[in-house]
């Protein structure tokens, strides 16, 4: 039995977990966030999505709560955040399809979504946990499926830099140092997608977060 990969939850460590949702909303603008990377997404309602990562559930209520008939996936890896966001879609009334991620493989078959979506995920992977994950993503896509992901990226200045470093020091610089290099388009084009591209960058109090998007064509 293979060993489940080590990842980074959420606030670093499990007992922060409750206060995810909390200091997202206090301190990342996270509705903001959230809206950019829908609207870059532009989702019909017969779209089948996943969000990759999802963390409490947040996005994909509000996928949701836009798209009634869009088929809703979420994964995650870490078992704590998960039980938080099976209560938040049972509160929401919404029908969200939510599985646990053992960090090897993503438990769906090939081509079954027409997009993935992320947010704030990759910078708590390793570069080679990067690798595996957007591979496994590009498998699970339909041909002409997108990838959307909403992150940290490249430092637009001295300041954005210098914002990022208690990112960096919370979450662990091997982690983070391809995002704030401006590397992670190269990672996914190294995991096979094409048309990898920056759409926007919006400044933080932690740093420079980037939008990016990508096609399955092969």
């Amino acid at each position: 039995m293979r060993e489940k990969p080590r990842f980074v939850p959420a606030l670093k460590f499990d007992w922060l977990t409750r206060f995810f949702d909390p200091l997202m909303k206090l301190s990342m603008v996270e509705k903001r966030f959230r809206e950019a990377l829908l609207f870059q997404a532009n989702i019909k309602d017969s779209d089948i999505i996943l969000d990759f990562g999802c963390g409490t559930g947040t996005l994909l209520i509000m996928v949701k709560e836009r798209f009634p008939n869009a088929i809703a996936y979420g994964v995650d890896i870490d078992s704590n955040i998960l039980k938080i966001a099976q209560e938040k879609v049972k509160d929401s009334g919404h029908e969200i399809f939510l599985n646990s991620y053992d960090g090897i493989l993503l438990p769906y078959g090939d081509k079954m979504f027409d997009k993935v979506l992320s947010s704030l995920v990759f910078h708590h992977l390793a570069r080679d946990q990067k690798i595996a994950a957007l591979k496994g993503i590009h498998r699970i896509l339909r041909r002409g499926g997108e990838l959307h992901i909403l992150d940290f990226g490249k430092a637009q200045n001295i300041l954005m830099r210098g914002m990022f470093l208690p990112i960096q020091i919370f979450d662990g610089f091997a982690n983070t140092s391809d995002n704030v290099k401006g590397l992670l388009p190269k990672i996914i084009e190294e995991a096979g997608f094409d048309e990898v591209v920056e759409n926007k960058r919006i400044n933080t109090l932690f740093g420079t977060i980037s939008l990016y998007s990508a096609v399955k064509l092969g």
